[in-house]
């Protein structure tokens, strides 16, 4: 069978989405109207119950020989006007001496909700099944001018009668039930044709197809490319623009500007004016190289631009055999790594700039955690630090790992010449790290420490957790791309992106067994500075 169109799955799904929640809002609607009519009626029964009790003519009643003789008017009298099902009086006994079926009254009331108000003294709404039916009822006892109880109030409204009630409301919330479906069905049908016509009317399967031949493309030829938006934001770069720009494969460049890459280029010339360069000679990092420039257009609108570079001496060598390159999937396991530490510190950034009640609820669940807070708002008064503490502290919750700060760290404030972004990626690789190197214990066996101190001359970041440790063949190389302790595949980045950023703070690592059991990593920073060259 033939797989349904984008189109018309948008336009089901949305339409059934719609649909859903126009029926769950029209059914909880009619629920709350229910109940907020359903208490309304209790608390007029009960208004009018009170208001009865205080009569003086009714308290006087109940002194008479024949107290219905005097009390039965008047509740038929209260019912009539109040519009009530029944107005019941009777006495500390429980014994009608007023009721709208005059054979009843001398006889028993029925229910079995009367103690509170004959025994205890209360006024309350209940709900029970009496002689005319299931009611909701007000009850209030009579008192005479002793307080002692004498009697009793009842006024009820049959369940029967209100379900009348709401039934009229039921069409009408109906009615608009079915008014919201129909535009939830015209607003799927335009939402449908508007998203596959800015997907050129390609299917998924089309799109997927497109995006692997374009991956491909990329990645099989010889020569660098470079893609930027119409803002001159690097979009996608190829592994031979890595190795003709000199510049390690793990060396994030998307989402920088071309100008901070490339500061002699003309891309943003050809985004300005539209003119294509062919085969423009160009030196890049001493070496000599042959651009093309070409802009990207939807329509007359210019959304882009893509630069293709080879080196000379390449060109001068065609002949020879074309080497393959990596995928580019490869390329970007660096962006994931730090996108994932990028979102720890985020989260940890939210909490520490909310306010204190939001900060309450949501650290209230544990006193450790409600701890690590106060002590890192007070002692590490660098946000990103903090921020990152409080991040990896949480994914630590989830996964059941025992994240300890260590009790001596101190840290008040990073020197301005010292990029925060470096120690965030350090921390975040070694922690996760370490989370990982403890996901083969038991829950109680998964310990990390984490230690920051600034003794005046450098910055101290240790890391030490519960695992295995680092096995004796691989620590020659363990800093190096690919090199990892994890049997997946797509691993050996963290500790690479580590050794580079402690080279540009100029600092040192040493890798030790810790007390833990596992591996202690010893990050040492100068604060006089670190060395501008960040190539290897």
């Amino acid at each position: 069978m033939k797989p349904a169109t984008l189109q018309s799955r948008i336009f089901s799904y949305g339409a059934l989405f719609v649909s859903i929640i126009a029926i769950i809002i029209g059914v909880s609607f009619y629920f709350t109207m229910s109940q907020g009519i359903e208490q309304q009626i209790g608390d007029q029964a009960l208004s009018i119950a009170r208001t009865t009790a205080d009569r003086p003519d009714v308290r006087a009643g109940f002194g008479h020989a024949d107290p219905t003789e005097i009390l039965q008017p008047i509740a038929e009298a209260v019912r009539l006007k109040t519009g009530a099902e029944y107005v019941v009086i009777g006495n500390s006994e429980g014994i009608r001496y007023a009721h709208p079926v005059p054979e009843r009254i001398g006889q028993k009331m029925v229910g079995d909700d009367n103690e509170r108000a004959l025994l205890l003294g209360e006024s309350y709404i209940s709900e029970a099944t009496g002689t005319l039916g299931a009611a909701l009822r007000g009850k209030t006892p009579v008192f005479n001018e002793d307080g002692k109880i004498i009697g009793i109030i009842s006024v009820g409204f049959l369940k029967k009668n209100m379900s009348s009630i709401f039934f009229q409301y039921a069409d009408n919330i109906s009615y608009i039930v079915l008014i919201a479906i129909i535009l939830g069905i015209i607003g799927s049908s335009i939402l449908a044709r508007n998203i596959k016509k800015e997907l050129f009317n390609l299917e998924p399967a089309e799109i997927a197809n497109l995006f692997t031949g374009r991956n491909a493309l990329i990645e099989s030829v010889r020569e660098g490319i470079i893609m930027v938006d119409a803002n001159g934001i690097i979009t996608t770069v190829n592994v031979a623009a890595y190795e003709t720009l000199s510049l390690p494969n793990q060396s994030e460049l998307i989402g920088r500007t071309i100008q901070e890459v490339l500061p002699n280029t003309l891309l943003p010339k050809v985004l300005e004016t539209g003119e294509r360069h062919l085969d423009r000679p160009m030196e890049i990092r001493g070496k000599k190289v042959i651009v093309n420039r070409v802009p990207i257009r939807v329509g007359e609108q210019i959304v882009g631009a893509v630069s293709t570079f080879r080196l000379q001496s390449d060109i001068d060598q065609l002949a020879m055999e074309l080497s393959q390159v990596k995928r580019y999937t490869e390329a970007l396991r660096a962006q994931t790594h730090e996108y994932n530490n990028f979102l720890y510190t985020i989260s940890g950034l939210i909490q520490l700039n909310s306010y204190d009640e939001a900060l309450s609820l949501i650290h209230e669940e544990t006193a450790e955690h409600q701890s690590l807070i106060q002590f890192v708002t007070k002692r590490l008064q660098d946000p990103f630090l903090g921020g990152i503490v409080i991040g990896f502290f949480n994914r630590a919750k989830e996964l059941k790992v025992r994240f300890l700060l260590d009790e001596d760290s101190l840290l008040k404030k990073l020197p301005k010449h010292l990029e925060k972004n470096h120690f965030v990626s350090i921390i975040g690789n070694l922690v996760t790290n370490a989370f990982e190197a403890t996901d083969s214990f038991p829950e109680e066996k998964r310990m990390v420490r984490i230690f920051i101190l600034d003794n005046g001359e450098e910055i101290l970041i240790e890391v030490e957790d519960s695992g295995h440790g680092i096995a004796d063949e691989v620590l020659d190389v363990l800093f190096q791309e690919k090199v990892s302790t994890k049997n997946q595949g797509h691993r050996g980045y963290g500790l690479m992106k580590v050794a580079e950023n402690v080279k540009n703070l100029s600092g040192s690592i040493t890798l030790e067994k810790g007390d833990l059991g596992g591996a202690l990593f010893i990050i040492s920073i100068p604060k006089g500075g670190f060395s501008d060259d960040n190539s290897n």
